[in-house]
């Protein structure tokens, strides 16, 4: 039976559009430009890699650095801080024939004079400093609330 409405097939109309022996040729450009793609894909890929791994090992050697470098800024400002404590103050002061000062005058912004001066004594010479710090002849500093002295000095 025939189908209706149908022109019957002919092979060779559809052959004559399709060119034979073409189809393995024109194939060929097309795999090695996918193969080419996909290789430099893989190389782009590999490079990447292999730079975001030495960036790694140069952090990492960096930070190892910035903890020596912390470590050495930690100690450094310890030593600073054994120099400057009070005692050890007093005892390069010692060593050097400084002695205490006694009590001190504070010259105010009026012209008045606040306190009475003393002359400080070396009751003790550099070599035979005590371990504990005299106090002898040393006040501690009363501010703006001291006794005012009457002598003011003259311009």
């Amino acid at each position: 039976m025939k189908a209706r409405g149908r022109p019957p097939r002919r092979p060779g109309r559809l052959a004559a559009l399709l060119p034979a022996g073409a189809g393995t040729a024109a194939r060929t450009p097309f795999v090695l430009l996918i193969v080419v793609l996909l290789g430099s894909g893989l190389i782009t890929l590999l490079l990447l890699n292999s730079a975001l791994n030495q960036g790694s090992f140069e952090l990492s050697r960096l930070e190892k650095k910035t903890d020596d470098l912390t470590d050495e800024q930690q100690a450094l400002q310890q030593e600073v801080d054994g120099y400057s404590a009070p005692d050890a103050l007093e005892k390069r002061a010692r060593k050097l024939g400084m002695v205490p000062g006694g009590n001190p005058a504070f010259l105010m912004p009026d012209g008045t004079v606040r306190g009475k001066p003393s002359v400080a004594t070396g009751e003790e010479t550099a070599l035979s400093a005590p371990a504990e710090p005299s106090r002898k002849g040393l006040t501690p500093f009363a501010g703006p609330s001291a006794t005012p002295s009457p002598t003011t000095h003259g311009r």
